[in-house]
C-alpha cells in the first residue's frame, strides 16, 4: 500500500465490518415496524434479534484479539461502538422479553433499536479522516436506510395497510436522507449504488407500494427491492467509498544552495 497525497481507501474495516451496518440496521428497522403491525407476533421479533446478533458477530469476526472485545464497554462517554453495544444489550433483553410478553415490552424494545441504529450512524460520522463517513448527513442516511429494510422485511410476514403506509414513508425518507448526502458527499464509488437506490429503490418501490393497495403481493417486491438497494449502497460505504483523507504539505523542504 501507498501513503501520500492520493486518499487511499481504509484497511481496517471490509466486508465484516460492513455486515454489522447491513445486518444491524435491517434488524434494528424490523424490530420498529414489528412495533408497530405485530403486537402479538413473536417471529418478527425473533429474526430482528438474529439479524442483530449475526451482524454483531461479523464485526466481532474482524478483531483480531477476540477477548479484547469486552473493551469495548469502557468508554460509554467518548466511543459511539461502547454506546451501541449497550444499546444492542437493551435490544437483547427487551426483545427477549418481547418475546414472552410482547405487548409491553416491544415498543421498549423498538425505541432500543432505534438508539442502536443511530448509534451506529454516528459510528461512522465520528470517523473524521474518511471525507464520505463523517458528513453529518450520514447519520440520517444510515438510520433512514435501516428503517426501509426492516419494514420491507416485515411485508413478508403481513401486508397489513399500516405496514404498507409505514414502508411507503421509510423509502420516501431515506429518498431524503440520500438527496441531503448526495448533495454534501461525491463518491464515485457510490454512483452505481445511488442509482439503484434512486430508480428502483425509490421510485420502483412506491409505484409498487402504491399498487400493493389492490394487488398486495407486489408489497413482497417492493420489499426485496428496497432491501437489496439498501444494502448494496451500506456495503459500497463501508468498503468502497471508504478514502481516507490524504494528506498534503503546504511548505516543502528546500536544500540551501552551496
Amino acid at each position: 500500500m501507498s501513503f501520500g497525497p492520493r486518499a487511499w481507501v481504509q484497511q481496517h474495516w471490509d466486508a465484516r465490518a460492513a455486515a454489522n451496518f447491513m445486518l444491524g440496521g435491517a434488524g434494528a428497522g424490523l424490530m420498529i415496524a414489528a412495533a408497530l403491525a405485530y403486537p402479538d407476533s413473536r417471529a418478527p421479533v425473533l429474526l430482528a434479534l438474529g439479524m442483530i446478533a449475526a451482524g454483531l458477530a461479523a464485526v466481532w469476526l474482524e478483531i483480531g484479539r477476540k477477548l479484547r472485545a469486552v473493551n469495548v464497554f469502557f468508554n460509554p462517554f467518548t466511543s459511539w461502538m461502547t454506546r451501541e453495544s449497550f444499546a444492542a444489550l437493551l435490544v437483547f433483553a427487551l426483545g427477549a422479553a418481547a418475546l414472552w410478553q410482547p405487548r409491553p415490552f416491544l415498543p421498549l424494545a423498538a425505541a432500543a433499536a432505534l438508539a442502536f441504529v443511530f448509534c451506529q450512524g454516528r459510528i461512522l460520522r465520528a470517523s473524521k479522516g474518511i471525507p464520505a463517513w463523517r458528513a453529518p448527513q450520514v447519520t440520517l442516511l444510515i438510520v433512514s436506510t435501516g428503517l426501509a429494510e426492516g419494514a420491507g422485511i416485515a411485508l413478508y410476514f403481513t401486508t397489513a395497510p399500516l405496514l404498507v403506509a409505514w414502508f411507503g414513508l421509510a423509502v420516501i425518507l431515506r429518498a431524503f436522507a440520500w438527496s441531503r448526502y448526495a448533495s454534501a458527499v461525491q463518491s464515485p464509488a457510490l454512483v452505481a449504488p445511488a442509482k439503484m437506490l434512486v430508480q428502483i429503490g425509490t421510485v420502483g418501490v412506491l409505484l409498487l407500494t402504491l399498487m400493493a393497495f389492490w394487488m398486495p403481493d407486489l408489497a413482497l417486491l417492493a420489499g426485496a427491492a428496497a432491501l437489496v438497494t439498501g444494502l448494496w449502497l451500506k456495503f459500497a460505504l463501508v468498503t468502497r467509498a471508504s478514502l481516507n483523507q490524504g494528506f498534503h504539505l503546504p511548505h516543502l523542504p528546500v536544500r540551501g544552495a552551496r
